[in-house]
């Protein structure tokens, strides 16, 4: 398989985000001390503090500008063990989408009445002047859209309300 179409996810929450070899070259990365980074991607500079680190179970415990993010890191191998329905063993059922960061909405690929499947785009969000994209972690139909493409929403808003 060619590198360049290999995807790494990134779940936090809720939320899973999606990235591919050539973003991921494309970041600088230098370490500062032994849990800080300074990060630099989209030519916005961050610094990343590790919290806690679970390196075989491929979780992290972040810091990134004042904020703590709980992050659960999925290779190719292990997006297709999932596929393959080796991965979790239950779905959470979640009833809405809520937007991890303040930001704009850029996309919105669903519509009302929808049945979505997981990792599907939901919607693109800016924030930081990076592009975000919002997938759903399981199987829905979508309820209601409750954003509309460039409004501003707050971390925390309901985005999208399934069934």
């Amino acid at each position: 398989m060619n590198d360049q179409s290999q995807t790494f996810q990134v779940i936090s929450g809720e939320h899973i985000f999606t990235f591919d070899q050539k973003e991921i070259d494309e970041t600088d990365c230098i370490q500062v001390s032994d849990t800080v980074y300074h990060v630099l991607s989209g030519h916005r500079s961050y610094e990343v503090t590790i919290e806690e680190a679970d390196i075989p179970a491929k979780k992290l415990r972040v810091l990134l500008q004042g904020d703590i993010f709980n992050l659960s890191i999925k290779d190719p191998l292990d997006q297709m063990l999932d596929k393959m329905g080796f991965g979790v063993i239950t779905e959470k059922q979640i009833k809405e989408i809520k937007a991890p960061m303040p930001g704009l909405v850029l996309e919105i690929s669903v519509s009302d009445g929808q049945e979505v499947a997981a990792g599907d785009k939901m919607l693109i969000l800016e924030a930081m002047k990076m592009e975000n994209s919002i997938n759903i972690p399981s199987i829905a139909t979508i309820k209601k859209i409750l954003v509309k493409k460039g409004q501003a929403v707050d971390k925390g808003q309901v985005l999208i309300e399934l069934e």
